[in-house]
Parts: structure tokens; sequence; C-alpha cells
């Protein structure tokens, strides 16, 4: 584990590789799973606020489901999420003609008729946050549909938190990722050491 401030990160996060392809998983990410997308607290009132603005980005089925819903929801396990259609797909999922599954609230933000991008969560995958009472575990998820994306990092020899550098500056903010990079040399040169050492 490395420690920042009070946020512990698994060496996974340095030392796996990773970089979505999309042309290969079609969005599965957007469709399995056991409920929706994990949503932070202030990201609540944000999809409320601006569930207008997204409304016309997402299908009529997810606007059926919202409106049935709430813009949000508490999942079995008491938090808070992205509501399904039919225990199915995110709500806020929209499908390309070729099967794609795309973000909704993205496509709004791309056209620039909202600030809110997407769920933090989803931003950050495969990294998932949990904040306990005295740190919070920033740890690598490993989901079989994501092959095609470890892969894909392998052979571009991208590790998860190079590809995840605009999202992790997102919620942690710059100085933050600025540690980590440090971090990141500081294990490296660590593993070019004991290699040697061999």
């Amino acid at each position: 584990m490395i420690q920042i401030n009070d946020q512990l990160i698994s060496l996974d996060v340095f030392s796996q590789e990773f970089v979505c392809n999309l042309s290969a998983c079609k969005g599965a990410c957007c469709v399995q799973g056991d409920s929706g997308a994990p949503l932070e607290k202030k990201e609540l009132k944000e999809l409320a606020k601006e569930f207008s603005s997204i409304r016309p980005f997402i299908s009529e089925k997810g606007i059926k489901s919202i409106e049935q819903q709430g813009t949000s929801m508490k999942d079995k396990d008491g938090d808070w999420v992205t509501p399904l259609n039919d225990g199915k797909e995110c709500a806020y999922t929209v499908f390309e003609s070729d099967g794609t599954a795309k973000c909704g609230i993205e496509n709004a933000w791309r056209a620039g008729k909202t600030t809110f991008r997407k769920p933090l969560s989803c931003h950050l995958y495969p990294i998932r946050t949990k904040r306990y009472p005295t740190f919070e575990a920033v740890n690598y998820d490993r989901w079989s549909i994501c092959s095609d994306a470890c892969a894909l990092g392998k052979e571009l020899q991208v590790p998860v938190y190079k590809f995840l550098e605009e999202p992790l500056i997102r919620k942690f903010g710059e100085k933050w990722f600025d540690q980590l990079e440090i971090a990141a040399t500081e294990l490296r040169l660590i593993n070019q050491k004991d290699e040697t050492a061999k």
C-alpha cells in the first residue's frame, strides 16, 4: 500500500495495466452488474439538478425508469446508485447501432449541455474507492468483462493510474496526482533494483 493524505492506494494501481477497449467489450460495464453505478452524495443533487439537460440524450425506456425510480436510488445494500432498466442496464445508457453501450450523461456533457460528465465511479473504473472512518481505500477492481482492456493496457504498457489520470485528478486534485506519480517513480526504481539484484 501507498499512502497519500488519508488515501491508501493498492500497489495494483501501479503494477497492473489497463486501457479501455470499447470496440471489444461494447460497454459491458454499463449493462452488467448487480446494481447501478455507485454515486457520491454530492452527485445525487447534481443528477437531479441536471436531469432536464440530460433527458434528451437518454432513451424513452431510460426516462420511464428514472421517472419511476428517481434520478438516483438506494440498492439492496443501502448504497446510492443510478437506477436500472428492468434490472439490466443503467437507465442512463444508450445503445448505438452496433450494440455498443454509451453513457447518455456523458453524451450530454460532450454536447455542452451539462457540466456533470458522468458518475465518478464510472469515470474512475477499474479503480474503486471506499471511505472508512479513518481512511479512504483506492483499489484496482478485477472484472472478467475487462479482459480485453487488460490485454490492450499490457500491449501499450499503460499502468492503471496513468490511464485514469483525468478522473483521479477530478476526484483528488492535481497535487495529489503529482504525489501519486512520485510514488510510481519510486516504486519503479525499487523494482529495477530488485531485478538487478536477482
